[in-house]
């Protein structure tokens, strides 16, 4: 059955099912970056033409709030709403203590680690791209490190990232904080898992991301001097409006 929202009867009636979907995604039903029904199903649910429901869809996408992927027989909603999440930053705890404090980004395009490539459903020996990070005070206290290996998925179907592997030879710095956004833009639903180890003198967090179909996209070890730092995690829940 069709959501109820509050419409004009004078409004046209693609308008009236474009504000429904809005009202929608607003109350949290849709969430942001989620992959939205077909035309099909959608013109069944509000009892219109398919006709009617890809008006709908122009209309917001107009307005910024629906794109369309690659795949292109679906709408996904844009994620604006997600893009800022602070748990979800690339790589996850980059950090520099102070702002005097020094950070150094490369990529490689090499074989994973053996964890990482069994994460990443790689067979063995086969190569992808490698970030490192690496961040600390100016007296070099508080040192984050950081290494991320990417999919065959992430490297293929995201096309800012597929551009590095000519350029990455381990000296240029790597300016891939923008990941998850570009993730997104290429119609990926991040899904993710942390898990925080102890160590003697550090804390190591192993961050996997996996798409909406289940498919691994990025496995970062993430090791922080707890000695001189704090590792803070904030997870942030859309408010309704």
């Amino acid at each position: 059955m069709a959501r109820t929202t509050h419409t004009s009867d004078h409004e046209p009636l693609y308008a009236q099912v474009a504000a429904q979907l809005l009202g929608e995604l607003r109350d949290g039903t849709i969430p942001p970056g989620e992959r939205l029904p077909g035309e099909r199903e959608l013109a069944a649910r509000f009892g219109v033409s398919r006709e009617t429901v890809r008006q709908a869809l122009n209309m917001l996408r107009r307005d910024g709030q629906v794109s369309t992927d690659r795949r292109g027989s679906h709408a996904t909603l844009s994620a604006t709403g997600a893009e800022h999440v602070p748990s979800l930053d690339f790589p996850v705890g980059a950090h520099t203590g102070e702002p005097d404090g020094c950070r150094r980004t490369t990529v490689t395009w090499e074989t994973p680690s053996p964890e990482h490539a069994e994460a990443l459903g790689l067979s063995p020996l086969r190569a992808t791209l490698v970030h490192r990070y690496e961040s600390a005070a100016a007296d070099g206290s508080g040192l984050r490190s950081a290494v991320t290996s990417f999919s065959a998925v992430a490297v293929t179907e995201v096309e800012e990232l597929a551009r590095y592997r000519d350029r990455a030879n381990g000296h240029s710095s790597a300016q891939l904080s923008r990941a998850y956004d570009w993730m997104r833009k290429a119609g990926l639903t991040l899904h993710h898992r942390d898990a925080i180890t102890r160590l003697p003198q550090s804390v190591r967090v192993t961050r996997r991301v996996h798409d909406q179909y289940d498919r691994p996209l990025e496995i970062t070890d993430l090791t922080v001097d707890a000695r001189q730092d704090a590792l803070v995690y904030e997870f942030t829940l859309p408010a309704a409006t």
